[in-house]
């Protein structure tokens, strides 16, 4: 197999020299091109014709989201975002995605070279999922807010769904937008969203989500109690869980337990306590993502008599974790993203 060809956008050379490195440790990959700022990785991008480009926001002469403006336009290049690990940071991130870019991974600029190594394989598998999907992964276009879809029941014994919980990784930012802001504000059932996110980028991130959907939606707090038609996203950092307290009254409950989960939050986590919280009454849905996190989440949900989706694989960025859902026979409907908020509704 040719091996995937990487353009390394960055201002420092610090960073340029330490993502080189990181790459090619693997011997499947290849760092064809190091550029220092926007303007030069644009050109760069056009010229060298890269597999994947790994992109800074915050440089000079031009950044890193004109860049990726002009890449979009001139030659769509799968483009992981390198993002500080700040609020501001997170906001650019998720405006970079919003331009076309497939996924972010974020830095920590106070972090020695040694740490820095430690993200090492989550963005060498990121490059490689998202080499591998870079045919299919302009074919959603950038996530707009529009009207509602609303189709018939078809398909489903109708059933009184009172939660849906939603779970993704890798591309799950846009694919949550796209889900969320097609979902009607008069929705009474409460959403609990799980994402593999870290915690300085949940906020903004449910800030983001707020302004795209008809739907109240926020990061959840520990103790907050559930109420109908709310959107609570999953603080990076620590395990969201539901809980019940009395025969009607249920909240959120945030830990650290367990505390050498991989994944914080972790999708099989929430959604298994949601499946415990309303058994028989919760629809589990899983977005594009790496790995087979929510897969035994989605396995409670079922057993309990609730519902689930998975996203296709033609619409994922990573088609890793609805495929662990589909061929375990999880999943009631497998459906391309633009089709999951009407099958929630369906449901519902």
């Amino acid at each position: 197999m040719p091996k995937i060809k990487v353009l390394i956008v960055d201002d420092s050379a610090f960073m340029r020299r330490i993502i080189k490195q990181m790459l090619e440790y693997d011997p499947e990959v290849e760092v064809i091109g190091t550029a220092r700022d926007g303007m030069e990785g644009a050109e760069m991008a056009l010229s060298l014709s890269p597999d994947v480009i790994t992109m800074d926001l915050e440089m000079p002469r031009m950044d890193g989201l004109e860049a990726t403006d002009i890449i979009m336009e001139k030659n769509p290049t799968p483009i992981i975002v390198v993002s500080s690990l700040t609020h501001e940071g997170a906001k650019a991130t998720f405006n970079a995605l919003d331009r076309g870019a497939a996924d972010y991974i974020s830095k920590n600029l106070t972090t020695s070279a040694f740490d820095m190594m430690k993200i090492q394989g989550e963005l060498v598998s990121k490059i490689k999922a998202i080499a591998h999907k870079k045919k299919r992964l302009f074919g959603i276009g950038n996530i707009k807010k529009s009207e509602p879809v609303v189709v018939p029941r078809k398909g489903f014994v109708t059933q009184n769904i009172t939660f849906v919980a939603v779970g993704a990784s890798t591309g799950g930012p846009r694919a949550i937008q796209e889900v969320l802001s097609h979902l009607p504000g008069n929705l009474t059932t409460p959403i609990l969203v799980a994402i593999h996110m870290p915690k300085a980028f949940t906020g903004a991130f449910a800030q983001r989500l707020n302004e795209l959907s008809e739907l109240s939606v926020k990061e959840a707090e520990e103790g907050e109690r559930i109420r109908p038609g709310n959107v609570f996203l999953a603080p990076g950092g620590a395990q969201t869980r539901i809980r019940r307290r009395g025969l009607t009254d249920c909240y959120i409950e945030i830990s650290d337990v367990p505390g050498d989960s991989i994944y914080k939050p972790s999708v099989d986590i929430s959604l298994e306590s949601v499946a415990n919280c309303y058994p028989g009454r919760s629809m589990g849905v899983i977005l594009t993502g790496m790995g087979h996190d929510g897969r035994e989440g989605m396995r409670v949900i079922k057993e309990k008599g609730g519902k689930t989706i998975a996203q296709n694989e033609e619409t994922c960025t990573v088609y890793g974790m609805p495929r662990a859902v589909a061929e375990a026979g999880l999943a009631d409907k497998v459906v391309p993203l633009d089709r999951i908020a009407s099958e929630i509704i369906n449901m519902i």
